[in-house]
């Protein structure tokens, strides 16, 4: 018995998932505080505060998003 197999490749490309949004979030290096996740602008902003009352400058940064796999057309 002979097996013949068809391999076919197809181009894809991850998109953002729709109907999600892109949250921040942001971590203080020196003391563990947490800003309140939202957008990118709203984060620096708070970690811009909280350098000001602080003095501590760095941050860890996180950006969450859903994604998907799709064919690319």
């Amino acid at each position: 018995m002979s097996v013949r197999a068809a391999m076919r490749y197809v181009m894809h490309r991850i998109t953002e998932h729709p109907g999600t949004d892109v949250t921040f979030e942001a971590e203080c290096l020196h003391c563990g505080w947490k800003a309140t996740p939202a957008d990118s602008a709203s984060v620096d902003v708070e970690c811009m505060s909280h350098t000001g009352r602080s003095g501590h400058a760095g941050f860890r940064r996180i950006r969450t998003s859903f994604a998907m796999v799709v064919r690319a057309e």
